[in-house]
């Protein structure tokens, strides 16, 4: 679905080159191989399946590419096990801002569960300065570097735990310092959403934002739950909202009343699809619903999940859909608006984002259809003057 006279597919290179937003990525599901490797041999950690980046790189994605959450959910063993000391916090929160940026993200919302950083000592409130600092520092390499990047951070309660009232009194005090929202995460199924009704109901109280997993493993009552008892401003996954839509064999589509509300009150769904197809939530990219949900103005938004485990960044993530579904770099910038304004960072800071920097990169990538539009009219001119000469 294009709105412009270029419809050409974007390159590998313009896509990178494309601003683009991300709500939806796990600070330990981002970690770079090598990394992992330095930081098990400072802390003695020495139970890593492989000890070369490249081969260990290939360990996560192989791993995670079994088509179930559960079995997905246990990669992340390995880089929590790593990132328990603040100098290590410090350090992957700075990496993940700087890949970020060289892949072209200028704004992100990266969740990490504070409680999973404790075995060695620390605090709760010293985990979160840490990856607070972690996420300046990777923001002023980015700048050096000739990117910009803004990171805002969601804590994350574990669902199975119990421990999200206090997570969500944390996300609350730092609120206004880098952390910009709360979530919670974990296997969905016998773990709903309403054991966590008294974080979410402190939250609406002290109107901060927070995004729930959501229909991603388990079907409408997780999104239900997630929407009508908690309030959630966003879906995280939210893939399963396609179980209440219908599709007839002529093309027609009836949408169920809790896919109605979705859409009609412009609920954002944070999607993953190559997360998706690894934990089994979708068959095949072609069969994914974002495709669907596209066509029928959902506010649907593009994210990575866990980069590591998924093989993946913002730029594969598009590639894969313009080679799926045509989409062009009017599609792209439908989906990148979409997720800034679902962004939880305040509305004047959303608008700009969207005026001065989003829409302008977009704008000057489509402009080079133009030009090379000129020069190809001006090459077939001058072979043509040739001919005749």
């Amino acid at each position: 679905m294009t709105t412009s006279s270029n419809n050409e597919r974007p390159t590998s290179d313009q896509i990178r080159r494309a601003p683009k937003v991300l709500l939806h990525d796990h600070l330990d599901g981002g970690l770079r191989p090598g990394t992992i490797i330095d930081l098990a041999r400072e802390v003695g950690y020495d139970a890593l399946p492989e000890t070369e980046p490249d081969k260990l790189g290939v360990w996560f994605r192989e791993a995670a590419d079994s088509g179930s959450l559960e079995r997905y959910l246990e990669t992340f063993s390995h880089t929590c096990a790593v990132m328990q000391t603040r100098e290590a916090l410090v350090r992957v929160a700075a990496e993940c801002a700087e890949d970020l940026a060289e892949d072209g993200v200028v704004y992100a919302e990266v969740r990490y569960a504070p409680e999973q950083h404790l075995e060695a000592g620390l605090t709760l409130e010293e985990v979160v300065e840490a990856v607070n600092e972690g996420f300046r520092e990777g923001e002023r390499r980015a700048k050096a570097n000739g990117h910009r990047i803004r990171v805002g951070a969601l804590l994350t309660a574990m669902r199975h735990a119990a421990r999200a009232l206090e997570i969500a009194e944390l996300a609350n005090r730092y609120r206004d310092l880098g952390v910009v929202g709360f979530d919670i995460a974990g296997a969905e199924a016998g773990f709903p959403p309403t054991r966590h009704l008294d974080a979410f109901e402190y939250l609406k109280r002290e109107n901060n934002h927070f995004t729930i997993h959501a229909g991603e493993a388990f079907g409408l009552p997780s999104i239900w739950q997630a929407l009508q008892w908690c309030g959630a401003d966003r879906l995280g996954h939210g893939v399963r909202i396609i179980d209440d839509i219908q599709v007839a064999e002529d093309g027609t589509v009836q949408l169920g009343r809790l896919a109605s509300y979705v859409r009609d009150k412009r609920i954002p769904l944070e999607m993953c699809p190559t997360s998706n197809l690894q934990t089994g939530a979708a068959s095949s990219y072609a069969e994914h619903p974002i495709g669907l949900l596209r066509r029928l103005h959902f506010r649907a938004t593009v994210n990575t999940d866990n980069r590591l485990m998924s093989g993946t960044s913002m730029s594969r993530e598009f590639e894969h859909l313009v080679s799926t579904f045509g989409y062009t770099l009017d599609d792209m910038q439908w989906f990148t608006v979409n997720a800034m304004k679902s962004a939880f960072i305040p509305f004047g800071e959303r608008l700009a984002m969207i005026n001065d920097v989003i829409k302008p990169g977009y704008a000057e990538l489509k402009s080079e259809w133009l030009f090379r539009q000129a020069a190809a009219t001006t090459a077939v001119t001058s072979a043509s003057a040739t001919d005749e000469g």
